[in-house]
């Protein structure tokens, strides 16, 4: 019965300072707001990473020229040039006495130039790859066909677009057939891609697919592959896979040691693992970051408390002179310390999780597949620290209010 008199004792004393009392829960409310919004923002971040490198396959293998660490990126993803991966090595790996679970491999090659039908002309990027592709990322072509490993081999002058392509360039005209223009060179389209999306972080509707020799001949001026991918028959066989790939690219290559290899080799579980370590080293900073405002919240409502102990000097000698005791006292004020953190966290975990939902809804407008995730876990600490925050902070205050001598108290001005 104690403690429910002091709560509403407390309640009654922070309704008399609304506008103060609101003030004071701010820090708290941003604080915690900030906390529950980068944690699902975190989690719908990797969730997006997951479904990204899902969408690819989890039976393939990537292969980046130029040597790396075991858990750090490929060099071709920090900018640097390797030209040891070529055309020659993708075909032996498709051999089978190299590499028996091996279904089909391409290398692939990009680059960026106007792209130009009669008078219309788009800014795109062209992808060399050969003839398996569409086996590789499980694609089917919606008109037409895509280009034969023959044709690949023969630098045909053909060329597969995406589904926006083919709408901004061609509108409601049938593309087949037509002749456009990259470079001054003249391909024809044998096909369009489906409408596809975001797959693997690259809306491929954006994308037109040539011939890779072609692309490499005709378009880049280069021999060599910028990336390669191997499609394995069955997703238990990637280990077994990953080292076939490397004796097969040792013996190639006539390296001896593994520390002078000048390829890197990943599979699919491997790129998870190591974007989710960096996802969830940056989640963590961020939170931490996050956390400073509660204590700056916690700062404040320390400063209130001390400055609500000075104005009510006088209540509090008065209490004190009817029988009072000290523990009542610091009681009190410590109650209206967690109520206020306690209101603040209500408010901050509603608004966070609003904010939450609405990040979550527009990614998924954009087009991404982003997970909403509001985990019970960043809830129950949000509400765990606010009370934990009025708790610390309100104890000065409190044990001030409770030392106060009731005779000098009354006497108080």
């Amino acid at each position: 019965m104690q403690v429910f008199s002091l709560v509403k004792i407390s309640y009654t004393a922070l309704l008399a300072k609304k506008s103060r009392s609101f003030l004071t829960m701010l820090g708290i409310i941003i604080g915690i707001a900030s906390v529950i919004i980068i944690i699902s923002v975190g989690s719908g971040a990797q969730s997006l990473i997951i479904n990204q490198i899902k969408s690819v396959g989890s039976n393939l293998i990537s292969i980046f020229p130029g040597k790396a660490e075991e858990k750090g990126p490929p060099p071709s993803v920090m900018g640097i040039i390797t030209t040891t991966l070529i055309n020659e090595d993708i075909e032996a790996l498709m051999q089978k006495n190299n590499v028996p679970h091996a279904l089909a491999a391409t290398g692939y090659n990009r680059g960026i130039g106007a792209i130009s039908w009669r008078n219309q002309e788009i800014d795109g990027t062209y992808v060399g790859v050969n003839g398996y592709y569409p086996e590789i990322e499980d694609i089917k072509i919606e008109n037409g066909r895509f280009f034969t490993e023959e044709e690949n081999n023969s630098l045909a002058r053909v060329i597969v677009i995406g589904a926006q392509v083919k709408e901004d360039l061609f509108s409601d005209q049938d593309p087949l057939g037509q002749n456009i223009k990259i470079k001054k060179t003249t391909f024809s389209v044998i096909g369009v891609m489906p409408k596809i999306g975001v797959k693997g972080f690259e809306n491929l509707d954006n994308l037109v697919f040539i011939p890779q020799k072609t692309v490499q001949k005709l378009l880049l001026g280069i021999n060599y592959n910028s990336l390669a991918r191997v499609k394995v028959d069955d997703e238990k066989n990637i280990d077994q896979t990953v080292s076939d790939i490397t004796l097969t690219l040792r013996e190639r290559h006539e390296i001896d040691k593994p520390e002078d290899d000048d390829f890197s080799i990943r599979s699919q579980k491997d790129a998870l693992t190591i974007l989710l370590n960096v996802t969830d080293a940056l989640k963590f900073f961020l939170t931490a970051i996050a956390a400073i405002s509660l204590i700056v919240g916690g700062v404040g409502i320390m400063n209130i408390m001390l400055v609500a102990v000075a104005e009510r000097t006088r209540e509090i000698g008065l209490r004190k002179a009817v029988g009072a005791t000290r523990s009542a006292v610091l009681s009190q004020f410590l109650i209206e310390s967690v109520i206020i953190t306690s209101f603040g966290g209500i408010i901050g975990i509603t608004l966070g999780s609003a904010v939450s939902i609405i990040i979550a809804y527009g990614a998924r407008y954009l087009g991404y597949d982003w997970d909403l995730v509001i985990s019970p876990f960043s809830i129950i600490l949000a509400t765990s620290i606010s009370v934990l925050v009025g708790l610390i902070f309100g104890i000065y205050p409190a044990q001030r209010a409770s030392k106060l001598n009731p005779i000098e108290a009354l006497h108080y001005e």
